[in-house]
């Protein structure tokens, strides 16, 4: 599914590198801000604050700072004002892009977000939102729990579909259900390594190793950009390909 072999061998080390430097405190604070702004500051009754405090809190970020990020958003406290974007294009391979970004100057994003693409060889523009879903995505590896024993706990749950490798399961629910399931996973003490609302494409693009490579320049280009929150693909890398380009970066 998605760039998902790509995406969970990579998750973990993007997200340790952007905590080091500030980046996701950042990211997730005009998050919060725009949640706020939109569906009000309860998360009892804005399930999108609440899934991005939920986010928050895997990062250790500090309660006072998520008090401040929601008041600001619902105008208690003065603060930038933001707005959310999404740009559409096509990178390396003909492979499907969708950029969610949140800024408080939408023309000098645009013309950064071109610029990336157009050095990294994207190309901005072009429809292709309509080859994404959005859906609750959780990964567990296969030492936590048998597979039959996950099955039944999902199926209670109201989980909408599981596929496994050899490593891993992902679970895919609607996004109403998300949270309904975590806590499921939960009661039953399985713990799982990512978590969250993301957008699956219908069908994918297999890469070879080169074109693979530059994919990964472009999307990290991409995700480094202050305003940028994600950034969803259709690629398929097989995960030998993945692993060999690890390894040169890594040497």
């Amino acid at each position: 599914m998605s760039g998902h072999s790509k995406w969970k061998t990579n998750k973990g080390k993007k997200a340790a590198a952007d905590a080091i430097k500030g980046a996701t405190y950042t990211k997730i604070i005009k998050e919060i801000t725009v949640a706020a702004r939109e569906g009000g500051g309860n998360p009892d009754t804005n399930a999108k604050l609440r899934a991005v405090i939920a986010h928050a809190k895997e990062f250790n970020m500090p309660s006072d700072n998520v008090k401040m990020a929601i008041k600001r958003g619902t105008g208690e406290l003065p603060g930038m004002v933001y707005e959310t974007v999404k740009y559409e294009g096509f990178g390396p391979g003909g492979v499907a892009l969708m950029i969610e970004a949140i800024t408080d100057n939408k023309n000098r994003t645009t013309a950064e977000i071109r610029n990336i693409m157009s050095k990294k060889n994207g190309n901005l523009g072009g429809s292709v939102s309509w080859m994404f879903s959005m859906k609750g995505y959780i990964l567990i590896n296969k030492t936590e729990v048998k597979e039959e024993d996950l099955m039944a706990v999902l199926l209670e749950a109201g989980a909408e579909d599981m596929k496994s490798d050899t490593k891993s399961y992902e679970i895919f629910v609607t996004p109403q259900d998300f949270e309904k399931v975590k806590r499921s996973l939960e009661s039953n003490g399985i713990k799982w390594e990512v978590a969250e609302i993301t957008m699956i494409p219908s069908s994918t693009v297999k890469l070879d190793a080169s074109t693979a490579k530059q994919l990964l320049v472009l999307t990290d280009a991409l995700e480094e950009h202050d305003d940028v929150q994600n950034v969803y693909d259709n690629s398929e890398i097989a995960d030998e390909i993945m692993e060999q380009i690890q390894a040169e970066a890594a040497s």
